[in-house]
């Protein structure tokens, strides 16, 4: 099922100015709000009752939020139907109150659609902050978090990366398909030890429409039932109930993403045990791993949210920042040289790079920095909660605001990059006459005690992946009867932020990356 704003926006907005007049509590709210209003951060003037509803857009959001912060300054403020939104546009503002003061700002939004009603507060990045998170991150990190040496998981990482360019040189046409497929099953195997063998796999798919799904529910202010709680009691067929035919359908996909690779993994784990077969004949994972040193029912549903948190997040990242990576090497043939120079000189034509080599692959790392930068997967971040009043540079930020983070924005603040919209991994590299910018990372993969626990791992795929493929072909635009194709670069403007769909040539760069590409042949089959 695809999921579109206007189904979740059922009510039209003009009906929003009568319901307000007669709910008490959006009244309460706004006599609060009105009294409180000279400590709160600036921000554009609302209409009565209803404040910002009609300033707040629904996609692109980083973009309004760019131009209030240049008219008002790094911390913004506007209500929508007596709820304070809190818009952070500077990396002081940001480590100030997510950091600094993450103890009363790791909480998350009710997000009553998200979370209550589809199930997504079972997932690690919108669990509320409390024992259970702890409990979940805690799991994660044991197994891939910064302190495990990510040389345990390295054969399997290169084996995939292997797998990957040879896909890709054999469909170099199917590129979005290939990155898709290549992540989903290499995470996969690593979560549960069960391999992806087709672009039609049935996991595979049902990612696809959850993260359809979460890119627009997550996205603030994306539904009226957010602000208007009271929606939820209007029945599902009438006008403004159905984003409940919505949720339910959601909610059943969201569970059978969560349960059936687990399920999987457990049958493999009883089939070994029953049959007495050695270990080695199945593959060891995070689930099978963590089941084995807790058996506890209680263990067992935080290993199954944990699995699922992983699984997510690192697909969500990965795929959509390797399709930047092929996007802008298209855009800028001058850093694909650069990189290919590089490459050439430590690794040469006779084996794909490997984790070992990262250390001395400067510039790979950075194109792999200026990916994630260039236009970040989230950029806004997802909503943080307030569960207390702060006081933010004199500010009053009140209990239970929605606090959001503009990374776009940060990322492409001019004050802080150099030619912010220009693919330069060149920033991240010191010299004599510059010094390097700041490191996207920062921003990227969250904050405070919601920093992702899973990063370490992506950040090794995606150097694997990228360093192979820039290893091997030359990335270049399309040409049709003679004429070259300039690709779309309008990123999607959801909570998640993907590139265009677009085509590019795929070719091997040399006779010598040819050559390996046929003498790996055996070696990826056998895999």
């Amino acid at each position: 099922m695809s999921i579109a704003k206007d189904d979740l926006l059922a009510i039209p907005q003009i009906t929003v100015y009568f319901i307000s007049l007669f709910l008490g509590t959006v009244i309460a709210h706004h006599i609060v709000w009105g009294r409180r209003r000279g400590r709160l951060p600036p921000g554009p003037r609302g209409l009565p009752f209803v404040g910002n509803i009609l300033d707040v857009p629904k996609s692109h959001q980083w973009k309004t939020f760019y131009e209030w912060s240049r008219k008002w300054g790094d911390i913004v403020s506007v209500t929508v139907l007596g709820h304070t939104l809190i818009i952070l546009s500077s990396p002081s503002s940001i480590n100030a109150l997510l950091e600094k003061n993450s103890a009363i700002s790791s909480d998350r939004p009710k997000m009553i659609v998200a979370r209550k009603w589809i199930g997504w507060d079972h997932i690690v990045a919108m669990e509320d902050y409390g024992s259970r998170l702890r409990a979940l991150r805690q799991m994660v990190a044991q197994y891939i978090g910064p302190r495990v040496d990510t040389s345990t998981l390295a054969p399997l990482l290169e084996q995939e990366s292997l797998k990957f360019v040879m896909r890709v040189w054999h469909r170099p046409d199917q590129l979005a398909g290939e990155v898709r497929r290549s992540v989903g099953s290499t995470i996969s195997m690593v979560a549960y030890g069960y391999r992806v063998e087709s672009d039609t796999d049935p996991i595979l798919e049902m990612v696809d429409e959850a993260l359809q799904t979460i890119s627009v529910v997550a996205t603030p202010g994306a539904t009226l039932v957010e602000f208007f709680p009271t929606l939820e009691r209007i029945p599902a067929w009438l006008p403004g109930g159905k984003w409940k035919y919505i949720a339910e359908s959601s909610r059943k996909l969201l569970e059978s993403l969560i349960n059936d690779p687990f399920e999987y993994t457990k049958k493999q784990m009883a089939r070994i045990f029953n049959s007495k077969a050695s270990e080695g004949s199945s593959i060891p994972s995070f689930t099978s791993v963590s089941l084995k040193n807790n058996e506890s029912s209680e263990n067992e549903l935080l290993v199954k949210d944990a699995a699922a948190s992983l699984q997510l997040g690192v697909i969500i990242k990965s795929v959509a920042t390797l399709r930047s990576f092929f996007l802008a090497m298209m855009c800028y043939p001058e850093v694909q040289r650069r990189a290919q120079q590089e490459i050439h000189s430590v690794v040469g034509f006779d084996r794909l790079p490997c984790l070992a080599d990262r250390k001395h692959l400067p510039y790979i790392n950075a194109v792999y920095l200026e990916a994630l930068r260039w236009n970040p997967v989230t950029p806004i971040g997802l909503p943080h909660r307030l569960s207390q009043d702060a006081i933010l540079d004199n500010y009053l930020l009140p209990k239970g605001s929605t606090v959001i983070a503009n990374i776009w924005f940060i990322l492409h603040d001019p004050d802080v990059y150099n030619e912010p919209f220009v693919f330069k991994p060149e920033r991240y590299l010191s010299s004599d006459s510059t010094e390097r910018e700041l490191d996207p990372r920062a921003y990227a993969f969250g904050f405070g005690r919601r920093v992702c626990p899973g990063s370490h791992y992506a950040e090794a795929l995606l150097f694997l992946m990228i360093s192979s493929s820039l290893a091997i072909f030359n990335i270049t635009k399309p040409v049709e009867d003679g004429v070259v194709i300039e690709p779309n670069t309008e990123f999607t403007g959801g909570s998640i932020s993907l590139p265009p769909a677009y085509n590019c040539s795929i070719k091997p760069r040399s006779g010598g990356a040819e050559a390996l590409l046929t003498s790996l042949i055996g070696e990826s089959e056998r895999i």
